[in-house]
């Protein structure tokens, strides 16, 4: 090399020494650095995704109810808080009016996985895990606070946890209130059901109930039933006030006798296919939520029964009440004789349970 290219070379590097000397200089400047107690800025991408943020999800609720029935709008409500205390990670959409299927049916598909989530009554459930069948026997509650007492107690809970072995998991108990009979002709007392075709809940008990109350049971779908007593397949029906008159089945048959034969409380499920991948975080949103909807479901139950009884009559239903319920219980007592072995330790606590 050059003695001309050897001095330019030095130059070179002597300025870029200068240089940097200079830079090293700024960024140790006290007024350009960060004090002590100030935090770096978040760069856009932990700004964008926390990493607290876990797995987002939408699932379905079935339900078989209408959009306006109180337990519709409990279904919302769970939905809603899970949407809020998941921060929106969790997506819970309801199915009203049977959308996904009757109840037997999706049961079948929550505990495939294939539905994550269903509202249902006890009464099928008897059919997929024995110990909910009690639920279906007559008169075993005096009211809904009598029924409560029981649900809330530990027997209540140990039933919502022995439904893991039929694949489901129960997360909150919500009210029914009490089923009544209705028909296309006048129901004054125990002796005008004797030969009626009444439609039931498809379970085994439910039937044996309308053979000991001298009806002829026919199980049935629930969305079938107006169509049934409009046509005269079936001469009547028996449920509650709210769903007789969301289900207008008032208009077809008009006559309702209130003797409160079963309060058949129902069931929110998810499937334990779906439960067992879950962060324990993700299954306490849930379940809080859950819980949580259980006083709005009861407020809700108790305005809609009030406003669907005033709604049925002022509609021209007839609403008879049953000043002596001692012949429908002697009726079907043999039922629940025939179950007591089955039963004996649950209809003991429930009995205990009267406030």
């Amino acid at each position: 090399m050059s003695k001309k290219n050897i001095f330019l070379a030095g130059l070179v590097i002597a300025l870029v020494g200068a240089l940097l000397a200079a830079c090293g200089q700024k960024s140790s400047n006290p007024a350009s650095s960060p004090s002590p107690s100030s935090s770096p800025s978040p760069s856009a991408s932990q700004s964008e995704a926390p990493k607290s943020e876990g797995p987002k999800y939408t699932w379905r609720l079935a339900e078989t109810h209408p959009v306006e029935h109180p337990t519709t709008k409990a279904d919302k409500k769970f939905a809603e808080l899970v949407h809020e205390y998941s921060g929106g990670r969790i997506t819970i959409d309801v199915f009203p009016s049977a959308a996904l299927g009757e109840e037997k049916a999706v049961i079948e598909q929550v505990q495939l996985g294939s539905i994550e989530f269903t509202r249902v009554s006890t009464s099928p459930m008897g059919e997929f895990n024995p110990d909910f069948g009690v639920f279906s026997l007559p008169y075993i509650f005096d009211s809904d606070d009598h029924m409560w007492a029981f649900l809330r107690g530990d027997y209540g809970n140990k039933l919502l946890q022995s439904l893991e072995n039929s694949r489901l998991v129960g997360l909150a108990y919500y009210t029914a209130g009490a089923r009544n009979f209705y028909a296309r002709k006048p129901l004054n007392s125990i002796n005008d059901l004797k030969g009626m075709k009444i439609r039931v809940q498809q379970n085994k008990l439910n039937i044996e109930i309308m053979e000991a109350l001298g009806a002829s049971a026919t199980p049935m779908a629930y969305g079938e039933v107006y169509s049934a007593l409009q046509t005269g397949v079936i001469d009547g029906a028996e449920n509650n006030f709210p769903s007789y008159h969301t289900s207008r089945h008032y208009e077809v048959a008009p006559y309702m006798i209130l003797d409160a034969h079963q309060r058949v409380p129902e069931v929110l499920l998810i499937s334990k296919s779906v439960w067992d991948k879950l962060s324990d975080e993700d299954k306490d949103i849930i379940r809080r939520a859950a819980q949580e909807s259980i006083d709005y479901q009861i407020e809700e139950w108790a305005k809609a029964e009030k406003e669907s009884e005033e709604a049925v009559r002022a509609a021209g239903a007839t609403i008879v009440p049953v000043d002596d319920l001692k012949p429908w219980q002697e009726a079907v007592k043999p039922v629940i004789e025939q179950y007591r072995s089955q039963y004996n330790d649950v209809l003991n606590t429930i009995d205990a349970a009267r406030p």
